[in-house]
């Protein structure tokens, strides 16, 4: 079950102007044994506290169905049978929108009363054909549910936006209907067309911070933007500590020369035999100091050099408080963030020889300092940014 593209899934939030909470909830998870991807996307009827219970009741009551292998349509029916009605204009109180992609690209969507799902696909919008379901429970005209199912391509963007995005601008004089579909896909398109390897993450925000400006930077309703991009990995190479063979020192650093992607290296002694087997220098760098960590370094063909388990030690510590690299401060420890954050793929190789600067050589190798560090750093990796991780010992 292995796919050659990656998923890189990013959302913002914004709560109305007034309001400290958005009403709007987005949740992801991704299943690693089935390589498999769930994002969704809900919007409370309203806004504020209110209107974000409903949105989280139904984005968690979806993904865990969705998760569990439930029918994507039956989930949809159970959700609008299960969420109470609004008193007055007698419909449920959030919408929603289910992605369901597996490990084959291939895409399962249910819509309901949210914005239609945009694809975007070489430079242009592609017209998704859609089935139609009507929610006969459902005494309103918002009883349309839409299924769609489609395969990914490389370079493929998907966009699903909440209603505060496409309705921004109504009422004004140069947007009397508001910015609407056609007004996002405009602007969509000649932002990728400007910067056309745009991050997820950038383009969610160029989107929210276009329609705060279009609402003169004061929202009339929660905003929220989903962006899911499909394509091939980024890759990060850390190595920290010295085989357990010395033999095998010239597979470490034959392993970084031919890595395709950036590389790392944690650990004095570490570098001394990368620097030795692909003869070369390693020079201190003091340009970059960080207090209370070592100075990192600098080596031909890799991309930083830093110290071992301490920063490594740091590095585990810091990521347990940010969500995005741009959350992070620069630094030693924040480059090493910064650049797994960047990647979608990271690799580890950990040398088992034991330092005895940091561990009691009479205790389990399996208790040795590196290992349980960067175990604590893949686990974040993976539970907390979706990253796929692997380790291999030397």
């Amino acid at each position: 079950m292995h796919n050659p593209f990656v998923i890189e899934a990013e959302n913002l939030c914004y709560a109305k102007a007034g309001e400290s909470i958005c009403g709007d909830a987005v949740l992801f998870s991704k299943v690693k044994e089935e390589n498999r991807f769930v994002a969704v996307m809900s919007d409370g009827l309203g806004s504020g506290a209110k209107a974000n219970v409903s949105a989280t009741m139904t984005s968690t009551m979806a993904l865990q169905f969705t998760l569990a292998g439930e029918p994507i349509e039956r989930t949809a029916e159970f959700i609008t049978k299960t969420l109470p009605e609004d008193s007055l204009r007698k419909v449920s109180y959030s919408t929603f929108s289910i992605i369901d992609i597996n490990y084959r690209g291939e895409v399962n969507i249910m819509e309901y009363d949210n914005p239609s799902v945009l694809l975007l696909r070489d430079g242009d919008f592609i017209d998704l054909q859609k089935n139609e379901k009507t929610l006969t429970h459902i005494k309103t005209n918002r009883n349309k549910l839409y299924h769609y199912n489609f395969s990914l391509k490389k370079e493929d963007r998907i966009i699903l936006v909440s209603d505060g995005i496409t309705q921004c601008g109504m009422g004004s004089d140069e947007m009397h209907f508001g910015w609407q579909i056609s007004g996002l896909k405009n602007y969509i398109k000649n932002t990728v067309s400007e910067t056309p390897k745009i991050s997820a993450k950038s383009l969610c925000q160029s989107i929210i911070s276009r329609a705060v400006s279009i609402d003169n930077g004061s929202l009339k309703d929660d905003a929220s933007c989903c962006v899911l991009y499909y394509r091939k990995p980024r890759k990060l190479l850390i190595v920290s500590g010295p085989p357990y063979h010395k033999h095998n020192d010239v597979t470490l650093a034959n392993s970084i020369k031919q890595f395709k992607g950036h590389t790392i290296v944690c650990g004095g002694t570490t570098a001394k035999i990368v620097a030795r087997e692909l003869d070369t220098e390693v020079e201190i760098d003091l340009n970059h100091y960080q207090p209370g960590l070592p100075p990192q370094a600098q080596m031909k063909g890799v991309d930083l050099v830093t110290e071992g388990v301490i920063t490594l030690a740091k590095v585990s510590e810091e990521m347990q408080h940010y969500e995005s690299k741009a959350d992070v401060p620069d630094g030693v420890s924040g480059k090493i963030i910064k650049m797994m954050l960047e990647s979608d793929e990271i690799e580890f190789i950990s040398g088992t020889r034991i330092n005895n600067a940091h561990q009691d050589p009479n205790l389990p190798v399996e208790l040795e300092i590196r290992r349980n560090v960067i175990k604590r750093i893949t686990e974040i990796l993976e539970n907390k940014f979706y990253k796929k991780t692997s380790t291999t010992y030397l």
